[in-house]
């Protein structure tokens, strides 16, 4: 009789739960990246729709969203707006995908490099024949495992610095 009383009860949805259950209703290609110490881990959402809430933000088709930031913000210069989209103009599909990315670690350039990368991947799955040799050839999909060098012992405090010696 115990058993039943406890079957019989069922939890009821939170609303966390119906929020991630509704976002979950539009198919996403997801792919990290990396580079020195920043790793990017991008979303390209497949949607009808011409905007999509994403984090509780509103993104339009073809825009970019990047830790809760439009990408034009997060990434300010010119050089670096031209370089983020550069994935989706080499393979055609910029107002194809809805674009959300969570970047951590490392500075702006090894943090823009770790999006390029995961974005390149990302394209890579929605259709491997076609993208793969795009962007393969423009050198997106190559992980630069490029790092900083860890101090080394009877250093003085650096990498590759030398103690002094004396000159007597």
């Amino acid at each position: 009789m115990v058993t039943e009383e406890i079957k019989s009860k069922q939890p009821s949805k939170t609303e966390k739960e119906s929020k991630k259950s509704e976002q979950s209703t539009a198919t996403y290609y997801e792919a990290v990246g990396r580079r020195k110490s920043a790793t990017a881990r991008v979303r390209l959402y497949v949607t009808k729709e011409e905007n999509m809430t994403i984090d509780g933000k509103e993104v339009a088709k073809g825009n970019l969203l990047v830790n809760g930031r439009n990408g034009s913000e997060y990434f300010p210069s010119e050089i670096m707006k031209k370089m983020f989209m550069e994935p989706f103009r080499t393979t055609n599909t910029m107002n194809r995908f809805v674009v959300s990315a969570k970047i951590v670690g490392g500075g702006p350039h090894g943090q823009l490099e770790a999006f390029i990368h995961s974005a390149s991947r990302a394209l890579e799955k929605v259709d491997k024949e076609k993208f793969r040799p795009i962007l393969k050839k423009r050198g997106f999909l190559t992980r630069d495992a490029r790092i900083r060098q860890r101090r080394q012992p009877n250093t003085g405090g650096k990498s590759r610095r030398q103690k002094q010696s004396p000159k007597r």
